[in-house]
């Protein structure tokens, strides 16, 4: 750790104990930097810094810091003024706590630093709290000072180093309002079942093996552009279309990892769905063909049940209007008859007395 600078120099405060140490950062990019140019010329674009008042460029030795009230008006402030604050955590990391390591929210994690024992002095003290947070299975919480504000840290042992990760305050961190869907959704067991053999075929990764895919065809790019070459075309991306089905998709994402790992593709078993039409199974040729004839017969034979029936009710119907007429007409003449002699009596009468 000599030959990393450090960036803060204090002391850690553990009780009435005091291990002077050296802030250094753990972390560092690889981040690709461009910088801006011209794209007529390509020549460099830098920032100037000009006195507002004296209309002129300044040095950085000419620089300070200020704070400006609501009314515009800047107050100076000396890197002196923050080194003498009236606080205890100005060059001191003070533990104020120790507890679990579940109790700290990953999403307070900030950027992580590296504690190294300033001196010989140190070594006892510092390996002394090192081996104290190893057998207790906790991690230290400790207020610190750096860069113009208090923050708070984590401190917990990496190999046989303490490292501290800076914490942001409770209330830095954002309440999940409005992040999860509104609808209510309800995810069956099989749709689980299915999540779980991925998550399963995916299995476990080494860290060390990933690596930022991305700044090494960015450094290729830069690499054939400086030979004079014309950077290789990218793939044509994979055509994602739209996940109508998700017990479909998660069947295919489990046989590809499956497949990708060399391992044979994984067996699903699918939800039973509700019969159709579709899913009746289909019947061979022959015993189709008997079942259409049957059918077919046994038709043919009712319709001419239906047939025959319908005549002779048709038959019988016009029996009987036949019969209905020549009785109404039978009855008819009868009447004209009975009618008839009447009237010839009456005469006969009438002829008699003329007679007489």
């Amino acid at each position: 750790m000599l030959h990393v600078r450090s960036i803060w120099n204090g002391a850690i405060s553990f009780g009435l104990v005091s291990i002077p140490i050296k802030l250094v950062n753990a972390t560092e990019s690889h981040s690709i930097s461009f910088r801006q140019i011209h794209t007529e010329d390509g020549g460099r674009i830098r920032y100037r810094k000009f006195c507002e008042l004296e209309d002129r460029e300044v040095t950085q030795s000419e620089i300070g810091k200020g704070y400006e009230d609501a009314d515009g008006t800047v107050v100076p402030i000396t890197d002196e003024d923050l080194a003498q604050l009236p606080i205890p955590t100005a060059k001191t990391i003070e533990i104020v706590a120790f507890v679990p390591g579940d109790r700290i929210d990953p999403l307070q994690m900030d950027a992580a630093y590296y504690l190294a024992a300033s001196g010989a002095p140190a070594a006892k003290p510092y390996t002394l709290l090192r081996e104290a947070l190893k057998r207790s299975n906790k991690v230290a919480i400790a207020k610190f000072a750096l860069r113009g504000r208090e923050r708070l840290g984590m401190l917990r042992v990496v190999g046989d180093a303490i490292a501290m990760h800076g914490l942001l305050w409770p209330d830095e961190v954002r309440a999940p309002e409005g992040v999860a869907p509104d609808a209510g959704v309800t995810v069956r067991d099989k749709e689980l079942d299915l999540a779980d053999a991925l998550m399963d075929t995916l299995g476990e990764v080494e860290l060390e093996d990933l690596h930022d895919e991305y700044r090494e065809a960015v450094e290729e790019v830069i690499a054939a552009k400086a030979a004079g070459e014309t950077p290789r075309e990218a793939p044509e991306p994979a055509k994602g279309g739209k996940v109508l089905d998700l017990m479909a998709a998660l069947e295919k994402s489990v046989r590809a990892a499956k497949e990708s790992r060399g391992e044979e593709p994984a067996e699903v078993t699918r939800l039973p769905q509700r019969k159709t039409a579709r899913s009746t199974p289909k019947q061979t040729a022959g015993k189709k063909s008997t079942a259409a004839t049957t059918k077919k017969t046994a038709a043919k034979k009712t319709t001419a049940a239906k047939k025959s029936t319908a005549s002779t009710a048709s038959t019988a119907k016009s029996t009987s209007k036949k019969t209905a007429a020549t009785t109404k007409s039978t009855a008819t003449k009868s009447t004209a008859t009975k009618s008839t002699a009447k009237k010839t009596a009456a005469k006969k009468a009438t002829a008699r007395k003329r007679t007489a």
